[in-house]
């Protein structure tokens, strides 16, 4: 770690990676070094693994600490990531055996400070506005909402009228809503609240979406924001050719109406750090 780099410290970006990608094998890499899209390094065009869209929108919504979960297998994301600059510090903790998300994200737990806030993002999906974790509130359990085709596939999170969630629908054959979940936010004494919640007795839910309804059918809150428009999740086949489809269109967006980026934008772009000639 380099603690030059804190800009913000006090906000944990915790990416669970430990996945076994069973959708997406046979596979070389982990799944969250698969190359989707690119970035522009000294002048030319660079691929760019999935995973740096999440690191990137963690960072612009001030992140200043990172930790990676990942599987004793998964050493790809120590070399890739710890060879490199970046604007955060980063740290890795292992999850032993693939015993679902809630147990990855919890990995972190003896990193986080009650006084401190977390968000948690999945590091196979591709998300836009880049800066729409900035809208999460600092002060209670948030969840980060986009609307999608297919919301059976995933965490469909139905709200009142004043936004409170009411109840997390897990993977529902047929969900009430098109929007879910894509990233979450909360103080560190949430989080270790939440994380005493699954360490109960008969408990440890394998999905963060059952645990928070366990939360708030305990008297806990939480709060949905609309602030998602696209979420791609790059972790099934079509679902990354869906992923490199759309930002390659965009990417041509771009080129067909913007100037060419300078060298300082450049760097600025680059969360990893100023770019080596």
């Amino acid at each position: 770690m380099n603690n030059s780099n804190l800009r913000h410290p006090g906000m944990w970006g915790i990416i669970p990676a430990a996945g076994a990608a069973s959708r997406m094998q046979p596979l070389a890499v982990s799944k969250e070094l698969l190359p989707v899209g690119s970035r522009v390094e000294d002048g030319a065009e660079r691929p760019r693994a999935v995973s740096e869209y999440l690191v990137e929108r963690m960072l612009c919504a001030g992140a200043s600490k990172l930790c990676f979960v990942i599987s004793p297998s998964k050493s790809d994301i120590v070399r890739y990531y710890g060879s490199r600059p970046c604007a955060a510090d980063i740290v890795y903790a292992v999850q032993p055996q693939p015993l679902g998300l809630c147990d990855a994200v919890f990995r972190a737990a003896p990193l986080i400070g009650e006084d401190e806030r977390v968000t948690i993002g999945l590091p196979d999906t591709v998300w836009f506005p880049e800066d729409a974790l900035r809208r999460l509130p600092s002060d209670e359990l948030s969840l980060l909402l986009f609307p999608v085709e297919h919301a059976e596939n995933f965490d469909a999170v139905i709200t009142d009228d004043a936004n409170a969630v009411v109840e997390v629908q897990v993977k529902c054959d047929q969900p009430r809503t098109r929007w879910i979940w894509g990233a979450i936010g909360m103080p560190g004494g949430v989080f270790h609240a939440l994380h005493s919640l699954w360490l109960a007795p008969h408990r440890r839910d394998e999905y963060f979406g059952t645990l928070i309804n366990a939360w708030l059918a305990r008297g806990g809150t939480a709060v949905g924001v609309r602030a998602g428009r696209e979420y791609i999740d790059a972790g099934t086949l079509d679902g990354y050719r869906t992923a490199i489809r759309f930002l390659h269109a965009q990417s041509g967006t771009l080129q067909a109406g913007v100037r060419p980026a300078s060298r300082r934008e450049e760097e600025q772009a680059n969360v990893f750090g100023p770019i080596a000639r």
